[in-house]
């Protein structure tokens, strides 16, 4: 692991690594990519990411993109997604919002992402002490923030699975309506995108949920 000297120093100059081809692309499969993520994400958790010499993966990365997944996480500025998997430029593609809802834009961003750039793997993260689901909990109405938070409200009206206080001041049952919204978001993506429910059917892709622990930065990768 690369010392703050060390890099000052220029003795240094940080991972070139090459960026992903089409062919490597093709060879992944949506399991693979998974692990990947994964082993990244054990990585960020330990404080040994990776050192990348993000200049040279610029100039890389100009003839075209092959990225391993495409991952939609919450507008929360905690959460930098591509140091959290530790991935670099050309990885993966992200789309942000806050509560990580789904909507057309986002459908579409996906399908993109997996039909036209080849993407193996689609993941939903939400997060602990998340501010829009506290929100949708609490019934907040503001502006445009109030339509927002409807497209979270059904993970707040599910009864089965909690015990315990239904109020925001209850950060387990904060973190149990983020992982239910999580889960309907992957269900609406199934849903909603003939497109991709179809190349999930065929085994080109997963659909997958995570959640993101705040203390610990670990991704759960959340099971059927």
């Amino acid at each position: 692991m690369n010392t703050a000297s060390e890099i000052a120093n220029g003795e240094k100059q940080g991972l070139v690594e090459e960026v992903l081809t089409k062919e490597e692309q093709a060879s992944l499969t949506p399991d693979r990519v998974i692990a990947l993520l994964t082993e990244g994400n054990d990585r960020f958790v330990s404080g040994e990411v990776t050192l990348r010499n993000h200049n040279e993966q610029i100039r890389r990365a100009v003839a075209g993109q092959y990225p391993k997944a495409v991952v939609l996480s919450c507008l929360d500025s905690r959460i930098p997604v591509e140091d959290v998997f530790d991935r670099g430029i050309g990885d993966m593609f992200v789309a942000r919002v806050a509560g990580n809802t789904i909507n057309v834009d986002i459908l579409g961003s996906m399908e993109f992402a997996c039909k036209v750039a080849g993407a193996k793997l689609v993941v939903v993260m939400g997060h602990e002490l998340c501010g829009a689901v506290m929100g949708a909990i609490d019934g907040v109405q503001m502006g445009h923030i109030t339509a927002l938070l409807g497209k979270i409200r059904p993970a707040t009206l599910r009864t089965d699975g909690f015990e315990g206080a239904r109020t925001s001041a209850n950060t387990e049952y904060v973190r149990w309506v983020a992982e239910q919204n999580v889960r309907l978001g992957v269900e609406r993506v199934r849903a909603e995108s003939a497109i991709l429910a179809e190349m999930e059917q065929a085994g080109e892709i997963k659909i997958v949920g995570a959640m993101y622990a705040m203390e610990t930065g670990e991704v759960e990768f959340l099971t059927a």
